[in-house]
C-alpha cells in the first residue's frame, strides 16, 4: 500500500503552464516579485521617501528594517553633537543606540568629518561624549552615524546596512 501512495504522488500531472520547479526557480520568483515594479505600484513607495540618491530619514528606516533591525525612534530631539552642524535622529536598536546625522550634500558632511576624529565621533581631542560604548562611526554619502553598542556583530551589520553596496533610493 505504501509503494502504491508513493507511486501515485510521484505520477502527479504538474498544474498546466508549470513546469518543474527546482529550489533555486521558487526563491529567484519570490525575489522578483518583491522586486519594486514600474507603474502605480511603485508611485506610492517614491511618494513617501524621495529618489534623490541621498539618504533620508525613511530611506534609513527603511534600509535598517530590511537589515533585521526593530527601529525605534528616540521621541524627542535628540541633542546636538559636538563636531557636527545637522542635529541627529536617534534610534534605539535593541539596547544600542543610533544616531543619524543627515547633511544636505556630501561636501557638506565632508566638511565636518575633516574635523571629526571618526574613531571617537568627536572633534578632534576632544573628550570622549559618548556615554558607556565605544562608538561605530559610519560615512555614507551624505549620511553620518554614530552607533553605540557592546556587540560587534550588530556593529558589523548595521556599518554594512549603510555603507554596505547597497542602492539608497532602492
Amino acid at each position: 500500500m505504501l509503494a502504491s501512495a508513493a507511486l501515485s504522488a510521484c505520477s502527479r500531472k504538474a498544474p498546466e503552464g508549470a513546469e518543474s520547479a527546482s529550489p533555486t526557480t521558487t526563491v529567484s520568483t519570490v525575489v522578483s516579485e518583491s522586486a519594486p515594479k514600474s507603474g502605480a505600484a511603485s508611485t506610492t513607495a517614491s511618494a513617501t521617501c524621495p529618489r534623490t540618491g541621498l539618504w533620508a530619514v525613511c530611506s534609513v528606516e527603511r534600509r535598517l528594517a530590511q537589515s533585521g533591525f526593530v527601529v525605534k525612534h528616540v521621541g524627542g530631539a535628540a541633542p546636538r553633537r559636538a563636531g557636527f552642524s545637522v542635529a541627529p535622529v536617534a534610534y534605539n536598536l535593541g539596547r544600542s543606540r543610533l544616531e543619524v546625522f543627515i547633511y544636505p550634500s556630501e561636501s557638506a558632511l565632508a566638511a565636518d568629518v575633516a574635523k571629526i576624529d571618526t574613531v571617537a565621533a568627536t572633534p578632534r581631542g576632544a573628550p570622549n561624549p559618548w556615554p558607556f560604548f565605544s562608538p561605530t562611526f559610519v560615512r555614507s554619502g551624505n549620511l553620518a552615524a554614530v552607533f553605540l553598542t557592546e556587540n560587534g556583530t550588530q556593529a558589523e551589520r548595521l556599518t554594512n546596512a549603510l555603507a554596505g553596496s547597497f542602492s539608497i533610493s532602492a
